[in-house]
């Protein structure tokens, strides 16, 4: 048979053979070698076979069995290894994605999925595998690993496949299942962690900052935010991710921990991507960090008012408070407290962002607060590298200290009495017909020390002052004559603000 280069294939016991050899083969197991004697009796005696066999010849036999099936036969399963979680099994007209090892009863290799390092990827029950695998891998769970042994007559038969495999061959296959999904899989959603408090939740359009592991249903690691240390950043329910993240994110709280698990088809399909192979299930482990939507302004929450509490921060006005800086997710930015100093600003004059700008209106001094300001209204997409993330919503816990009202909009300056109707010839006084910048700030700063005018609070003195004569000098020339000189009210309405 070596010399034919094919191996002798009978069935035992049924007259197929000389009846020597019908009883030599009885009790051998695969890969047996036997050396057998027959006698002519039980061979082919004093006849022989013309040409070949002379008559009353003792026959010997060197015998090493290859295969051996019954046709009552069924395919084998023998499971090695089964994950302790298994929420599912595989079913008729799942797909699946798996890695084996094909081999004859003998041992011999015959096809690896390892070797080519891809996958097979196939549907099961509907006749795209031999009959014996399309039975050997159902009700196998993701990660089980499982030995199917499967006689021809559920395999190639009588024929082979042309190739590799010659007729009548029994295959064994030794499968590691990675992946499993049904076309008609929508994405599976898992709870991992909820907040005890979950004011919102995302709705299509928000905005989302969130971290996540990205894995295969097997547990292999394609992708990590945490790797990068820095959250993904996007639309939800806008088209901007796979139509399964699209739909896993929505309905979530700031601080919910989920899985979510995403079918091919809603995932990076027959194709995949990068280090996701083709028809690929997913899952992602998402932390939710914050979100926001764009039609967001500021959110205000008194946290405590002071039973007097008439008078009111506005524009202008001149405010000392303290703040603690944090991220939705709790993480502290920033903190006067521990600087041991107010933070101070003008209140409208740009100073701080629009949303603390806002945040801080209307509130009096005792009054405690929590302002959650949007991205568009605080640091923008950007944030401020090292200390805010980009695309951030931010919260200060904020306590006033401190107001000291602000001027009308538009003055730098106003008079607490009457205006004297010699002002110009005050303000020159060495009678020269020219004001200079050193004669203007002696007097306004004497004015100011004696109560008779105040200045805009919260601003350096020099810059003020230099801004008021700058716009009484019209000419530029670094003088102020009684022509140039004009109160605020006295001014034409024209496009002109000290400010």
């Amino acid at each position: 048979s070596y010399d034919r280069g094919s191996t002798f294939n009978v069935f035992v016991g049924k007259g197929q053979l000389i009846a020597g050899m019908d009883k030599a083969l009885v009790g051998m197991c695969v890969n047996e070698r036997r050396f057998v004697k027959i006698p002519p009796k039980l061979a082919y005696g004093s006849e022989g076979v013309s040409g070949v066999i002379p008559p009353n010849a003792v026959l010997h036999f060197d015998v090493l069995l290859i295969d051996l099936w019954n046709s009552e036969d069924e395919v084998q399963i023998q499971t090695y290894f089964k994950p302790e979680t298994c929420p599912r099994t595989v079913q008729v007209s799942d797909f699946v994605r798996y890695h084996y090892n094909g081999t004859f009863l003998d041992g011999t290799l015959f096809d690896s999925s390892h070797n080519r390092m891809r996958t097979y990827d196939t549907y099961v029950g509907i006749g795209w595998l031999i009959p014996g695998m399309d039975q050997g891998l159902l009700g196998m769970c993701v990660g089980e690993k499982r030995i199917i042994t499967i006689p021809p007559f559920l395999a190639y038969g009588e024929e082979g496949d042309g190739k590799e495999i010659p007729g009548q061959a029994s295959l064994v296959f030794d499968v590691v299942l990675l992946d499993l999904h049904n076309p008609k899989d929508g994405i599976t959603i898992e709870n991992q962690h909820i907040p005890e408090t979950c004011e919102r939740r995302s709705q299509t359009g928000d905005f989302l900052r969130y971290h996540y592991n990205g894995t295969l249903l097997d547990g292999t690691l394609f992708d990590s935010s945490y790797s990068r240390n820095r959250t993904y950043d996007t639309y939800v329910g806008k088209g901007y991710v796979i139509a399964g993240m699209d739909e896993g994110l929505l309905g979530v709280c700031v601080g919910e921990k989920r899985r979510i698990i995403i079918p091919p088809h809603l995932g990076y399909g027959e194709e995949g991507r990068g280090k996701i192979p083709g028809s690929a299930v997913l899952v992602f482990d998402i932390h939710v960090v914050d979100f926001h939507n764009p039609s967001d302004s500021v959110s205000i929450t008194v946290n405590y008012k002071p039973s007097n509490c008439t008078v009111l921060s506005k524009k202008g006005d001149y405010l000392k408070y303290h703040y603690n800086a944090s991220l939705l997710d709790g993480t502290l930015l920033d903190s006067t407290l521990s600087l041991g100093k107010t933070y101070n600003i003008v209140l409208g004059s740009g100073q701080v962002v629009v949303g603390m700008d806002m945040g801080l209106q209307d509130m009096c001094v005792g009054e405690r607060r929590t302002v959650v300001i949007p991205p568009h209204l605080g640091y923008g997409e950007d944030g401020v590298e090292g200390e805010v993330p980009g695309s951030a919503v931010l919260v200060f816990d904020i306590e006033l200290l401190e107001l000291v009202s602000g001027l009308p909009e538009g003055y730098m300056f106003v008079w607490n009495g009457e205006v004297s109707p010699n002002l110009f010839e005050e303000i020159d006084q060495n009678h020269d017909g020219e004001v200079l910048l050193e004669e203007f700030s002696e007097y306004i700063q004497t004015q100011v020390d004696s109560g008779k005018g105040k200045l805009a609070p919260g601003f350096d003195f020099e810059k003020i002052v230099k801004n008021m004569f700058t716009n009484q000098d019209r000419d530029g020339n670094g003088k102020v004559t009684a022509e140039e000189f004009k109160l605020k009210d006295q001014e034409a309405k024209e496009e002109h603000d000290e400010l």
